[in-house]
């Protein structure tokens, strides 16, 4: 079963998205928020496996995203939100976000995003990710930096990095390198502390940006 948060100041969106993920059997919706202080408050009385959070409700979702990742570590915040600015997603993302989508997600996606944020997962909306990608190579922080950051990993690691990059989960990727999910896992590991990425999403949208998922 995964237990989700839904947090947006907004009622019928609330409405919305429990109403999409209801449809699976296997997600179950635990609370709801309508700011960012209720919504860390959520996390701390209830098991809250995945908690969507409007980036803009009361109380700043980012600040949510924080004060969810120190206390409540063990949730995947997610922000859902229809604000997409290059500013915004990567202050969620350095706040510990583990995914970030737009509201204009459709219903098959939300519950799959869901789902594999569940499982550790990284989750971008495909616009989010090349909006990342385009600016980082404009401002001066495309490939040139984020191949830097790779060069020391070694050639399974940027194998390993090149697949988490297209969203494969671990068990995915330890069939794709003949590997056990366990070393997929400390490889995983090794790459978040040596290219100095918080998550799986921040080593995904780097694997794009140093251009090894051409």
């Amino acid at each position: 079963m995964i237990r989700v948060l839904i947090a947006d100041n907004e009622a019928l969106m609330r409405a919305g998205v429990r109403l999409i993920l209801e449809n699976d059997d296997e997600i179950r919706i635990v609370a709801e928020a309508q700011n960012a202080r209720e919504a860390v408050e959520a996390c701390r009385v209830h098991t809250v496996d995945v908690a969507l959070l409007d980036i803009r409700m009361p109380g700043n979702g980012i600040s949510a995203v924080t004060e969810i990742a120190r206390h409540s570590p063990r949730t995947r915040a997610v922000m859902l939100t229809a604000f997409g600015e290059e500013a915004t997603v990567t202050s969620a993302l350095r706040a510990g976000a583990h995914g970030y989508l737009l509201k204009d997600t459709g219903p098959h996606d939300l519950i799959d995003a869901v789902r594999r944020a569940a499982a550790g997962e990284p989750v971008l909306a495909p616009q989010v990710t090349r909006q990342l990608v385009d600016f980082r190579a404009k401002s001066g922080q495309g490939s040139d930096v984020a191949s830097r950051r790779i060069a020391n990993l070694t050639p399974t690691e940027r194998d390993v990095l090149r697949l988490l990059g297209t969203g494969l989960s671990n068990a995915e990727i330890a069939t794709r390198l003949h590997l056990s999910s366990g070393t997929v896992k400390a490889h995983i590991s090794s790459i978040l502390t040596r290219t100095d990425c918080t998550n799986r999403v921040q080593a995904a949208v780097l694997a794009q940006t140093a251009g090894l998922l051409d």
